[in-house]
C-alpha cells in the first residue's frame, strides 16, 4: 500500500493531466454538434468492424460443422438422383425400350422468417413465382421434410411448416411399407415430434424404425421424416397412432429445397377429370 501511494504521488501530475484531458474531450463532444456527430460515426464504424470480426470468427469456428453438413447433403442428393427420374419403359419379347424422364427438380432457397412456437407455424423463403414456385410444392432440407408451399409472390413464398395443425401428408414405415397420415399437434405442440396416424394394428412396429414419405405424397418417395418413438394402440380399434421423432430441426432451419414435380399438372388434370366423370 505504501508503494502505491509513493507511485501515485510521484506521477500525480500525469494522472491529473489524463483526467482533465478526458473531461475536456467529453465536454467538447457533448457541447458541439459537429464533434458529436463525428465521434458517433467513428464509434459506429469501430463497433461495426468489431461485430464483423466477431462474425467472421464465428463463421470460421463453424466451418467444420458446415462442411459436414454439406458433405451429408451431397451424399443425400446423390442417393436421391434415381428417385428424381420416372422410369418410362416398355418391355416385350423382342424389344426393350427404356427412357428415363426427369420428374423432380430442386430449387434452393434461404429461410428469411420462421416460427416454431405457434399452433400454425409458417416459414418465409426468398424464392417466388419468378423462380418457378407454385402453391402446393413440397419443401425439404438436408435432414428431411419441411412443409409445402402455401402462398407465392414474385420473389418470396410462404411455406406451411410440418409444425402446423393443418399439415398432413402420406408417410410410411420404411421397413414394412405400411402407410398412414403424418400430422402435427395431435396431442402436443412440440417441434421435435409428429404423429403417424391410422397404421393397421397387424403391422409390427418397433422403436427406431425409419419413417419416410410414401408414394402417395406430393414428395418423392422415401424422403426421411423421422424415427418411431412409440406406438399408441387403442383398445377395440383396427388402427393405432405412432409418435415420430422428426429429423428436421426447425429452430435452426436455414437452407431448404423446393421440389418441382414436372408431372404434377398432368396428374392433377387427370384426377380432376376422374371427379367430373363420377
Amino acid at each position: 500500500m505504501r508503494n502505491l501511494w509513493i507511485f501515485l504521488s510521484k506521477y500525480n501530475a500525469f494522472f491529473f493531466f489524463v483526467i482533465f484531458f478526458v473531461v475536456s474531450l467529453i465536454l467538447i463532444v457533448q457541447r458541439n454538434s459537429y464533434q458529436k456527430a463525428t465521434t458517433l460515426n467513428s464509434s459506429n464504424e469501430i463497433i461495426g468492424r468489431s461485430y464483423e470480426q466477431v462474425s467472421d470468427l464465428k463463421s470460421y469456428l463453424n466451418l467444420g460443422r458446415v462442411n459436414d453438413s454439406l458433405a451429408n447433403e451431397n451424399a443425400r442428393l446423390r442417393s436421391m438422383l434415381k428417385t428424381s427420374f420416372y422410369n418410362d419403359s416398355t418391355i416385350s419379347k423382342t424389344i426393350k425400350d427404356t427412357v428415363l424422364k426427369q420428374q423432380y427438380t430442386y430449387i434452393e432457397a434461404t429461410v428469411v422468417n420462421n416460427s416454431v412456437n405457434r399452433r400454425d407455424n409458417t416459414i418465409t423463403i426468398n424464392r417466388g413465382r419468378r423462380h418457378g414456385l407454385e402453391k402446393g410444392m413440397g419443401v425439404i432440407c438436408a435432414q428431411g421434410i419441411v412443409g409445402t408451399v402455401l402462398n407465392v409472390s414474385d420473389r418470396f413464398a410462404t411455406v406451411q411448416s410440418v409444425l402446423n395443425s393443418g399439415f398432413r401428408i402420406s408417410a410410411s414405415i420404411a421397413e414394412s411399407g405400411a402407410f398412414g397420415s403424418l400430422v402435427w399437434g395431435d396431442e402436443e405442440f412440440d417441434p421435435r415430434f409428429a404423429t403417424l396416424k391410422n397404421i393397421p394394428d397387424h403391422v409390427e412396429v418397433k422403436r427406431g424404425q425409419l419413417v419416410v414419405t410414401s408414394q402417395f405424397s406430393l414428395f418423392p418417395e422415401s424422403i426421411p421424416i423421422g424415427k418411431i418413438l412409440r406406438s399408441d394402440s387403442k383398445s377395440g380399434e383396427s388402427f393405432f397412432d405412432i409418435k415420430v421423432s422428426l429429423f428436421t430441426n426447425f429452430s435452426t432451419l436455414r437452407y431448404v429445397y423446393v421440389i418441382k414435380n414436372n408431372f404434377a399438372a398432368e396428374q392433377q388434370q387427370l384426377e380432376i377429370q376422374n371427379k367430373k366423370d363420377e
